[in-house]
């Protein structure tokens, strides 16, 4: 009981998609923590003390440490434990090429597909011009899908899973037209991951940690 008290505590909401890709990275780093599922419209107080800004994911580590950002939960997880090798640690100069795909696709897409998804919501008349925004950084992926099944590689790595849950927005926005587009490779890049025992476990649906104030074991 007491090794499980000592686990990092992981505050997390299912379906956003920075707890999402946080809990991705936990679920592939193999580190156990004590997940806590929440709604933003009921945040619990011992999740404001740590971190008072109030947005997830948060995790507070065995030693009170507070990360309050998906990416650095991310970088925390798999410095824990890297079975994948999703750092490609033996190849550094790939590490930098995905850290600054990450870091265009956190500054500059997003802002994009939070236009394209408002103007989907709104009826904007926009709404085209919104899609086109986000093409260019799909277009992007496209490529360097060509002749691979990984962004980076032939095989998985972190900028696959910081992306995912933002592309998986993009996919949902305009169902029809996102199947229909001109971007295969993208398209069979998600669907390997939706299709998989990773996503269905990192989406699995909790009960609400105010409901009974009950952690849940996740990863490990």
């Amino acid at each position: 009981m007491n090794k499980i008290m000592d686990l990092p505590v992981l505050y997390s909401l299912r379906n956003c998609p920075f707890a999402m890709r946080a809990r991705i990275a936990i679920y592939k780093s193999q580190q156990p923590v004590l997940l806590r599922d929440l709604v933003l419209s009921d945040k619990p107080s011992e999740m404001l003390v740590a971190s008072p800004k109030g947005t997830v994911p948060v995790i507070v580590t065995e030693k009170g440490i507070v990360i309050e950002e998906s990416f650095e939960v991310m970088l925390w997880a798999l410095t824990q434990g890297d079975p994948d090798d999703l750092l490609f640690t033996d190849t550094p100069e790939l590490l930098d090429k995905m850290l600054i795909l990450i870091y265009q696709f956190d500054s500059e897409f997003k802002r994009c597909l939070e236009n394209y998804k408002c103007a989907k919501r709104y009826s904007e008349s926009n709404i085209d011009e919104c899609r086109q925004a986000c093409e260019k950084y799909i277009h992007q992926l496209e490529q360097l899908l060509d002749g691979q099944d990984y962004l980076m590689a032939n095989r998985e790595s972190l900028a696959d899973i910081a992306l995912l849950p933002f592309i998986r927005q993009f996919a949902r926005v305009e169902r029809q037209w996102y199947l229909q587009s001109p971007y295969p490779n993208v398209r069979a890049w998600l669907n390997r991951y939706l299709q998989s025992k990773m996503f269905s476990k990192v989406m699995t649906k909790y009960p609400l940690w105010l409901d009974g104030k009950q952690d849940v074991m996740f990863g490990g």
